[in-house]
């Protein structure tokens, strides 16, 4: 059998499969552009062979910096095509953390969108990064990226990739406050879409007639992820370059959108914000997760847009979900689990000690597929702590099974802030923070959120005879790091709680916030 109608092995495969099955069909829409399967997969092998006339090896990082575009996905195509690993970059972080991502991966080339391509050509200057920088216009201003792609042929390479290359690496916030670049396989997507489609249930799964809404960041693993889904079982995806309510419910009606993936906070903001006349009739499933949500929440929303809701529990760093909740799940205690492990996904929680507990015995959960990353980059602290014998790699986060095999999560097991679905590590704000001049000591936690699930607040010591307010260090801190991650709230005490060991008691920093009840995430 010919590598162009076996089996999809790599994400490669998903364009020139799709290409052959669905030619005329439309694989991607938006902004009125519309690209089919056929087009796709062209586009792709010309940016591929682009790619490797300017040099680009198996292996070479290629950045995309910018919000959602259908271009994005033909560029991670055309990597895939090529053996390069696409680093995505979060275009809400600021110049410093930018340029740690840029560096820290090694980027040799750029591809960014026109609104970011002044500033890009600015951090490149000023930090003297060898990085080829390709401009993509978003409403016909000026661009380079389709002259460069255009003039290479659009014939496959046929560069043989194998299963366990890196096709992504999506960074992730972490607890020394810089982030740390995931590496996740071709085999490790392409190889939980086959297990979902085959064993999955019908609930859970994307049919090639479905149309499905791309709105969350493609530099977080639910919207890479999603897209690929979509397009990896023959659907539609539309892409909207940035989540906006008013934008979002008017897409849902105008291309009958089926199935959406959303985080919490955004719900929450739709459903406040759209009108009682809204039509969701076409909406099959809504999937959910990334960030906390209430109960109540969920409630209003299976009412407000009437149809199946489905919760998933999943990490960068195993290439997505791998516990979702099904529909009818969706009441009673069953509605406070995260879910079920997916085909081939399994779940552990261990103690302490790395023991395994029994059922209703909270610990770290830690997972084992195929989706597991293949490591951080050039980072083999972190590697040795998150990954554990015989295949078994660690959340970070606690929770227990019961004797059903649900999963519910009950803590961050290394204070995790989740706002909105962005992570933000306590370290890295408080690092920070400690740097003004008139602090003398802080911490960082996470508190409730109606909007966005949790919120950044900061408790902090100021040195004697200061005389800074809260204004005027949350803008100083501004200044320094995403908005996702600043403070919304700074509060001044006389000292920081520890225990007899000097380390701050985080919870009893919490208390007056959380209250009593549990500090639940999904």
């Amino acid at each position: 059998m010919s590598k162009l109608d076996s089996r999809i092995m790599t994400v490669a495969d998903i364009a020139r499969r799709q290409a052959i099955r669905h030619p005329h069909k439309v694989a991607l829409q938006m902004d009125g552009r519309t690209t089919t399967y056929r087009s796709l997969d062209a586009a792709s092998n010309r940016v591929a062979n682009a790619l490797i006339a300017d040099g680009i090896r198996p292996g070479d990082r290629v950045a995309f910096l910018g919000k959602n575009s259908d271009i994005y996905f033909e560029i991670m195509l055309g990597c895939a095509k090529a053996g390069a690993v696409l680093t995505p970059v979060n275009w809400r972080l600021a110049q410093p953390e930018i340029v740690h991502v840029l560096t820290d991966c090694a980027a040799v080339k750029l591809f960014v969108n026109e609104a970011f391509a002044a500033a890009a050509e600015r951090t490149i200057a000023e930090h003297r990064l060898a990085i080829t920088l390709h401009v993509i216009a978003s409403d016909g201003g000026l661009s380079d990226y389709p002259a460069w792609r255009d003039r290479a042929p659009s014939s496959d390479p046929m560069i043989d990739i194998n299963e366990d290359d890196v096709l992504l690496q999506l960074y992730t916030s972490g607890t020394t406050g810089r982030p740390k670049g995931a590496m996740l396989r071709h085999r490790g997507l392409v190889g939980r879409y086959h297990l979902q489609a085959t064993y999955g249930a019908d609930w859970y799964r994307v049919e090639h007639n479905d149309i499905c809404l791309v709105a969350m960041p493609i530099f977080h693993i639910g919207g890479s992820g999603w897209g690929l889904i979509a397009l990896f079982n023959g659907a539609t995806g539309v892409i909207v370059p940035e989540f906006d309510p008013r934008a979002v419910v008017t897409l849902i009606a105008t291309y009958h959108i089926s199935k959406m993936f959303i985080v919490p906070s955004a719900l929450h903001i739709i459903l406040n914000d759209s009108a009682g006349g809204a039509d969701f009739g076409s909406l099959r499933t809504i999937f959910y997760g990334s960030s906390p949500i209430h109960p109540q929440l969920v409630e209003r929303a299976v009412r407000h847009f009437g149809c199946p809701f489905v919760q998933m529990y999943g990490l960068t760093e195993s290439s997505g979900t791998i516990v979702a909740l099904a529909p009818e799940d969706h009441g009673g205690e069953r509605a406070l689990a995260a879910g079920k492990p997916l085909p081939g996904v399994e779940i552990m929680i261990c103690g302490g000690d790395g023991t395994q507990l029994p059922p209703g015995e909270t610990g770290e959960i830690v997972t084992r597929s195929i989706g597991n990353m293949a490591g951080y980059w050039r980072n083999d602290v972190a590697n040795r702590e998150v990954f554990l014998p015989d295949g078994w790699m660690r959340t970070g986060d606690a929770g227990y099974v019961d004797v059903d095999g649900y999963l519910f999560i009950r803590d961050r097991v290394k204070d995790l802030i989740v706002s909105g679905g962005e992570n933000v590590y306590p370290a890295e704000v408080e690092q920070v923070i400690a740097a003004h001049p008139e602090i003398c000591e802080v911490a960082v936690i996470g508190v409730p959120s109606s909007k966005w699930g949790e919120e950044v607040r900061a408790i902090a010591v100021l040195e004697p005879g200061s005389s800074l307010d809260a204004p005027a260090l949350i803008r100083w801190v501004r200044e320094r790091l995403a908005g996702y991650k600043t403070p919304k709230q700074i509060d001044f005490i006389a000292a920081l709680p520890r225990n007899a060991a000097g380390k701050v008691l985080r919870r009893t920093l919490r208390e007056p916030f959380w209250g009593n009840s549990e500090r639940q995430i999904n």
